[in-house]
């Protein structure tokens, strides 16, 4: 990754009328990166990624490119293609004309264009479909030709928005790798505009969390999967366990009268770590991360807890449990099949797990979701 960022947007802010859209605003993105722009409707990933493209040009604030300052250019001055969510193909031209479209505009003389049509058709692997009409094909083949085609005029950034959420979930799955495969092997700088975690995880080099009009966490997806900063990005992206705790001593919290051992994982956006003892807070951990097998009470922050539901989900289940205490804390256990053959759990059973004093993250308790009980 080169040290100068390909893209910089420093500052931004979009406002329609009274309603800001994006606040403030400040990315970088580096040349042959991968990004997502990853939140639920109406976060501003759409309106930011469009702000890049010039088609919703910003209240405040100023994007460059390449070194090149594009804040005010028309979308036609800038290096880019695109690929949205509907294909936007037209639909009286065939699969090699809509392809050819950005080609032709700039005047490139025809036996070139028709070698990159053939060329592009091959790479997205549609390279007998160039006589056919869109309405003629799937959705995943109209997907490619728009991807083909946004690649044509070899542009220095490609912008996805939502570009797999039309098509059903076994040819979601296939594009994601085809994408990815194809981004990596054109080197070409790429940010995807996605709402769905999934799609960020397993293509994204780094994952931009936005919520309300301002980004939450930049990270890798593992940094964002492990590491969340706020109560907002541990609950959007996987599934996470949101306990009512207080704060003890020495880096020590109390759930349900349960003291229980931490590393000091706090949100950087509060004095979590600070909280003098007894304070609210918020214990966090991940269903998956919660100890089943080889438990007794004397392990490191066991929890002594009873089974309420059992929950099938393929390869796995999801077990909701709640603490013995006064509090009956609710929180989930997520087991494998084969596990919990070993285990044999049942419905009402008293059971004893533990909680890894380093895959807990702590919580103010001005963080807490209404929402976020089990």
């Amino acid at each position: 990754m080169a040290d100068a960022a390909y893209l910089k947007v420093e500052n931004l802010t979009k406002k329609f009328g009274d309603f800001t859209a994006l606040e403030n605003i400040s990315l970088e993105v580096f040349e042959g990166e991968f990004v997502c722009f990853l939140g639920p409707s109406g976060c501003g990933k759409t309106t930011l990624l469009r702000a890049i493209a010039g088609l919703d040009i910003q209240t405040l604030g100023r994007i460059e490119q390449a070194g090149r300052d594009i804040s005010g250019l028309p979308p036609s001055e800038r290096d880019f293609g695109i690929v949205f969510q509907s294909y936007a193909l037209f639909p009286n031209l065939t699969v090699n004309r809509n392809v050819a479209y950005g080609l032709e505009n700039r005047k490139i003389p025809k036996p070139e264009i028709e070698a990159k049509v053939t060329e592009l058709l091959q790479l997205v692997g549609l390279p007998e479909q160039g006589k056919k009409y869109p309405a003629q094909l799937s959705g995943g083949q109209q997907q490619r030709v728009a991807l083909a085609r946004a690649l044509a005029t070899s542009p220095g950034l490609l912008l996805l928005d939502e570009p797999l959420s039309a098509l059903d979930a076994k040819v979601r799955a296939r594009l994601r790798h085809e994408i990815k495969d194809l981004q990596l092997k054109l080197g070409v700088t790429t940010i995807m505009v996605t709402h769905d975690q999934e799609e960020a995880l397993t293509m994204a080099d780094r994952i931009v969390v936005m919520n309300e009009g301002v980004i939450e966490q930049v990270g890798t997806p593992e940094d964002i999967y492990s590491r969340p900063e706020s109560p907002f990005v541990a609950d959007f992206v996987g599934t996470m366990n949101f306990l009512a705790g207080t704060a003890g001593t020495q880096g020590r919290v109390k759930l349900d009268g349960i003291e229980l051992t931490t590393n000091g994982h706090t949100d950087d956006n509060d004095d979590g770590g600070a909280a003098a003892p007894g304070d609210a807070i918020t214990i966090c951990i991940r269903p998956e991360d919660v100890v089943t097998r080889g438990v007794t009470k004397d392990t490191d922050n066991a929890v002594p807890a009873v089974v309420d539901t059992l929950e099938f989900l393929g390869s796995f289940y999801r077990i909701s449990l709640h603490t013995q205490g006064p509090d009956r804390t609710g929180f989930r256990a997520d087991v494998s099949i084969n596990l919990m053959r070993d285990l044999d759990i049942s419905e009402g059973q008293d059971v004893v797990v533990s909680l890894p004093a380093d895959l807990i993250r702590i919580y103010g308790e001005a963080f807490i979701h209404s929402d976020e009980t089990v």
